[in-house]
């Protein structure tokens, strides 16, 4: 299946968790220890903005993550020009920027960060997230690809033993390094 449709599904998935984060959560931990909401927020609208850049070829800068105090109309508008940006010819092509890696693997780390960031985000703000089948089975192959690669990179700590009883999705989280039933 293409990327950019990939991406879209997983954008529609993760809009409505965005959609209902209010204020109050903003404060609140997430699964992801360094960030609390507002952080993981400006941290995934940051990786959406910079993925445009590498669809493109141009390099992006992730040295720093800024503020989007806007991030409730950035968010939905950002994700769809993630989306055109990898619907573009040529775009899942290639290399892709200073990222040095071919253009599929990239655009797939987007829809990984939308996909996992959407649910860390739904855990701490008591919210429930599915994501999309396809979206799913690309994520979950692309963990397995990159898996030794993103704990050297600190992008996934080592991964975790799931429950005996655990779902795919919570596989999943667990080979990233997740508590696949994190609370707050």
């Amino acid at each position: 299946m293409k990327l950019s449709v990939l991406l879209d599904r997983a954008r529609d998935h993760a809009l409505p968790v965005i959609v209902n984060i209010t204020d109050d959560d903003l404060t609140k931990p997430t699964p992801c220890a360094d960030y609390d909401v507002s952080a993981l927020l400006d941290h995934l609208l940051h990786v959406v903005v910079e993925f445009q850049k590498l669809a493109v070829k141009q390099d992006a800068d992730f040295s720093h993550t800024p503020n989007y105090p806007q991030w409730r109309t950035q968010f939905p508008s950002e994700t769809a020009k993630l989306v055109d940006a990898w619907g573009q010819p040529g775009a899942d092509e290639g290399i892709a920027g200073n990222m040095g890696m071919p253009a599929q693997t990239v655009g797939g780390l987007a829809l990984l960060d939308l996909t996992i960031h959407a649910w860390d985000l739904a855990q701490a703000t008591g919210q429930r997230f599915e994501p999309d089948t396809e979206v799913f089975d690309e994520v979950s192959n692309l963990v397995t690809q990159m898996g030794p690669t993103a704990i050297e990179w600190n992008v996934f700590k080592a991964p975790v033993e799931p429950p005996a009883d655990a779902s795919p999705m919570e596989q999943l989280l667990a080979r990233t390094g997740r508590d696949p039933r994190w609370s707050a």
